[in-house]
């Protein structure tokens, strides 16, 4: 029998500046890896796009790793994927922390400044303008239609009756299955959401990747039963 498919993307965008600066974030990508080996324990196949500037380089066996920069990188890759073994993708957890913000221009004091490899080091001033980076989480539902897709939720700010509320408008937005919360007004660990159903909490990353590999494997069952109706399902 054919392994299921899964995606995982992790670790931190960058939005470049020039040729050699850029604004990032901070993203371990070492949940992205737990989450991989969560999944090839179970028999999944994991493709694993991992940004570049992730500090955990732990791969699994059995995950294909491929790295990217920025936001737009990520998107290409992810829509080669999709045009080769979208329909057959069952789990998707977009853990990647990407930049909110693109850099569209640069100012040096009250002048515009020409973009170039390297800005020069010596400006007594430089101001960059930034824009909203295009959300890429909508997208994943018309790349793999037949995947349990998951989402992340990062709020540092409010109480946790706001982050939780955040959550699930995420949730209903953006056309996932699952949301998973964290940051400090959620507080320690992490919350997992589905519509119509109560949070979950996990204390650690890998108590929440093992939850969510085994979900991803009930709804990769379940998916499949349906599909080939000849097939005997429990």
């Amino acid at each position: 029998m054919q392994k299921p498919l899964a995606v995982v993307t992790t670790g931190p965008a960058s939005a470049p500046i020039d040729d050699v600066r850029r604004i990032t974030n901070s993203a371990s990508g070492e949940i992205g890896a737990l989450l991989a080996g969560a999944l090839t324990a179970r028999s999944f196949e994991v493709f694993l796009f991992r940004g570049e500037g992730a500090t955990h380089t732990n791969v699994p066996p059995g995950a294909f790793v491929q790295e990217f920069t920025t936001n737009h990188d990520l998107v290409r890759q992810l829509e080669e994927l999709s045009e080769t073994r979208g329909r057959e993708i069952r789990a998707v957890f977009h853990a990647a922390a990407l930049s909110d913000y693109v850099v569209t221009s640069l100012r040096a004091a009250d002048q515009p400044l020409a973009r170039s490899a390297k800005i020069p080091g010596d400006l007594p001033e430089l101001h960059l303008v930034l824009e909203p980076a295009a959300k890429l989480l909508p997208r994943l539902r018309g790349w793999f239609p037949r995947a349990w897709i998951v989402g992340w939720k990062y709020e540092m700010e409010g109480t946790l009756e706001s982050a939780v509320e955040a959550a699930r408008a995420q949730l209903a937005q953006r056309r996932t299955d699952a949301t998973i919360l964290n940051g400090h007004a959620y507080g320690p660990g992490f919350g997992v959401l589905e519509a119509e159903k109560s949070p979950l909490h996990f204390a650690t990353k890998r108590e929440t990747s093992d939850f969510l590999a085994s979900r991803a494997t009930e709804s990769a069952k379940a998916l499949d039963c349906s599909l080939h109706a000849d097939r005997h399902c429990e």
